[in-house]
């Protein structure tokens, strides 16, 4: 697919077929805008559980956790050197519940409808695109999909990819060492303290929230203690607990 790489084909219609080979995409667009994705997706696991984090806290979800991150590898023997050493999340693989490789956006997007319950009504279904890093994979075609199947789709990034066009709801978790490339959003959430980050560098960004999230761990309890402390004395920042830690639920 090399030599395919960059060219736009037109079809019957008015749309086009371009090539990415570097990523190994096939994408059909229409007028510039994703329809369908040919390429696969690589997901760790899919499920339904409620959002325990941040401003959409206690919310029903269909959680999507995409395989592979972009800080660190996801091999405890590298973790020191990483550039993200604190994740407390496995993202390794596709053997987690529901995970998978899915061969196209439309296959991607029928596994997170088969999780949602088919009988809740008078919500908007919401499904949280979260990783490793979501945005490695994440695309226009994808949200696309998902929005025709009726969900709100939210992403919980590192901050360091450009967010697809559609996303319903940004949330940007930045990383010490990792420069931001999304600086507007709906949520920046910090995990709290990390070394060589103070929470002004952030404060003058374009989000609509601002939270403090204590970092996990052998410290959470004097991580708590500062962060509690920060909020009281910077009111701008809210606090954030990991409830779904605190409940025992996915």
């Amino acid at each position: 697919m090399a030599e395919n790489e960059g060219r736009r084909y037109t079809l019957p219609g008015g749309a086009t077929v371009s090539f990415k080979s570097s990523q190994m995409v096939t994408r059909l667009e229409w007028e510039d805008t994703p329809i369908i994705s040919l390429m696969s997706y690589y997901l760790k696991e899919i499920y339904y559980t409620l959002q325990g984090e941040g401003a959409q806290s206690g919310r029903a979800a269909v959680f999507c956790r995409f395989s592979g991150c972009n800080l660190w590898n996801g091999r405890e023997d590298d973790r020191a050197s990483a550039v993200c050493t604190f994740c407390d999340t496995n993202f390794v693989g596709v053997d987690g519940v529901g995970g998978g490789v899915f061969p196209n956006s439309e296959a991607f997007a029928d596994a997170v409808s088969a999780v949602w319950p088919s009988k809740m009504v008078n919500c908007k279904p919401l499904v949280i695109c979260s990783g490793g890093e979501p945005l490695l994979q994440l695309d226009g075609a994808a949200v696309a999909a998902l929005h025709r199947a009726g969900f709100e789709v939210a992403v919980e990034t590192n901050g360091t990819r450009p967010v697809p066009q559609g996303v319903d709801w940004v949330c940007v978790s930045p990383k010490a060492g990792a420069p931001l490339v999304i600086n507007r959003g709906d949520e920046l959430k910090l995990v709290y303290p990390q070394e060589g980050v103070d929470p002004a560098m952030y404060a003058d960004l374009a989000f609509t929230h601002f939270f403090l999230q204590p970092m996990d761990g052998r410290h959470r309890d004097e991580a708590t203690r500062r962060a509690v402390q920060y909020c009281l004395e910077h009111p701008q920042w809210r606090l954030s607990l990991q409830v779904q830690k605190l409940l025992g639920i996915p």
